[in-house]
């Protein structure tokens, strides 16, 4: 082989230029977003203090289970196409087929959200201008930060985590003040935690029902397993940021949620009106700034939030793109979105993957919007299908290790409550997707059924689809059998 072959063999592999502090941000980021900037305050309306905080509590230790889940796997194979190929090797080809289409197409539809909600953030501060201008900036933007490396990246979603983190921090750190009467006037002490029917409100019925708006709160966790594939060290980085990242998020959610139960009575109108993420100055970050007495508080939340949408818009094209890319290396996918610039980005995927948020974007400001929302719907269910997929292939994982002879001493990562940490988190998950809409079932109400419920029966015909195809070679693939080998990466400086 010639040096410009050997050039040019180095030009189509993935650069691996994630540090660690990226991995971390790219976790946090992940969760943060307008699910606790606005939907907290929904929940708590719902639910009570008490009822959100259990909630959010028992959602955090599914994550968590997930977590270490992926923390294993990612860190035994640190891989851009994760999900798709665990799937793939630890469960069925079908399963995998399945998974990395849901996850692509999920992220591919999140970005056309993002654009939707980004218009209606800018028409806050400028009303006449169409939102469709905002959404092609912004847009172009990610694109363009997406198209320069992975390093450009992981340089954006740092910033844009840290401004979230940032945010999040200030308001914890003012909302104890004003809970110790330091600032705002007089501590409320426990009084809105025993007001009226809090801390439980509407019994048990509101808790779960909380405990669905708070898994998908947290969604989005998942995509440091993908960042691995491009991390310099996944061996020692992918650990660090799964141990310390869910706890920062725990602290973030469950601190907000305790100050917000302090401050704001369940009763607040403003809290209810926070929970449908369209009106700004009801977020109960802005009510509480806004009370500490930050006069442009609904400016400066506005812009957080625009932040928080960017950052998710950011996260899922890339995320989306390497799944795509992945897909296409292992044949699943047109081998057209393989292809990789100089700097090991794969372009086309890129590209086609805009288009698809771009497209869902259109269907939504140009159509009825029926179109966008069905789209939306399709969506809906996919990350926990993710989650238990990871749980899943984790299971499988580590019963095909050990049953092929291996020592599970010699895993660079080893998920600490196993198999109890994978099995309760498929358990709850379960009850998550089969809770989503149980009020509609049981009323018969079939077109909310149908919208709430549309992900899943599609993930399965994909599924479906895929195994009539290719026949029993695609099917569960015995332990025995199983592809447990790893994958060595040399740390970079």
């Amino acid at each position: 082989m010639t040096q410009a072959d050997t050039s040019a063999k180095k030009t189509r592999e993935l650069k691996r230029g994630l540090h660690s502090r990226h991995l971390q941000m790219i976790a946090i980021g992940g969760a943060i977003g307008t699910g606790l900037f606005l939907g907290s305050g929904g929940t708590i309306s719902q639910a009570g203090p008490g009822g959100a905080l259990l909630a959010y509590a028992a959602i955090g230790i599914m994550v968590l289970f997930v977590m270490q889940s992926l923390g294993e796997l990612s860190t035994h194979l640190p891989v851009a196409g994760s999900f798709h190929t665990y799937g793939s090797r630890y469960v069925s080809p079908a399963f995998g087929f399945a998974m990395g289409w849901n996850y692509w197409f999920n992220w591919a539809i999140t970005l056309a959200a993002e654009l939707v909600a980004a218009g209606v953030i800018m028409s806050f501060w400028l009303p006449d201008v169409p939102s469709w201008i905002w959404a092609a900036v912004f847009l172009a933007l990610l694109t363009g930060l997406n198209f320069l490396s992975a390093r450009a990246f992981g340089e954006g979603e740092f910033w844009f985590s840290a401004i979230k983190v940032t945010a999040v921090l200030l308001f914890l750190i003012l909302g104890v003040l004003m809970i110790a009467g330091i600032i705002g006037g007089r501590s409320p002490g426990f009084s809105n935690w025993t007001t009226g029917e809090a801390p439980f409100v509407g019994g048990w019925m509101s808790i779960i029902s909380v405990f669905m708006i708070a898994g998908f709160s947290f969604q989005g966790t998942e995509l440091v397993g993908v960042a691995a594939g491009e991390s310099k060290d996944p061996r020692r980085d992918m650990p660090r940021a799964i141990r310390t990242v869910f706890w920062r998020i725990m602290l973030f959610y469950i601190g907000a949620i305790v100050v917000i139960g302090f401050l704001l009575p369940y009763t607040d109108p403003s809290l209810l009106a926070s929970a449908d993420n369209s009106d700004i100055t009801a977020s109960p970050f802005t009510l509480v700034f806004e009370r500490a007495g930050i006069a442009v508080a609904a400016s400066v939340m506005n812009a957080v939030i625009l932040t928080a949408i960017l950052s998710a818009g950011n996260s899922g094209l890339y995320a989306s793109t390497r799944m795509l890319y992945s897909m296409a290396k292992d044949g699943t996918a047109p081998k057209l979105f393989a292809r990789l610039n100089e700097r090991g980005v794969p372009v086309m995927a890129l590209i086609a993957t805009a288009l698809i948020g771009l497209f869902g974007f259109l269907t939504e400001v140009m159509g009825d919007g029926a179109a966008y929302t069905w789209l939306i719907n399709v969506s809906g269910l996919s990350g926990f299908i993710v989650w238990i997929g990871i749980a899943w292939c984790h299971f499988r994982f580590r019963r095909a290790y050990v049953r092929q002879g291996h020592d599970v001493a010699n895993l660079p990562y080893r998920a600490p409550l196993f198999p109890v940490g994978p099995i309760i988190a498929l358990i709850m998950l379960i009850v998550v997707v089969a809770g989503q809409n149980i009020e509609a079932v049981a009323d018969g109400r079939v077109m909310e059924v149908a919208s709430a419920y549309i992900g899943l029966p599609v993930f399965l015909l994909v599924w479906g689809i895929y195994r009539l195809v290719k026949g029993p070679a695609s099917g569960i693939v015995p332990l025995e059998s199983v592809d447990v080998d790893g994958l060595e990466i040399a740390p970079k400086d």
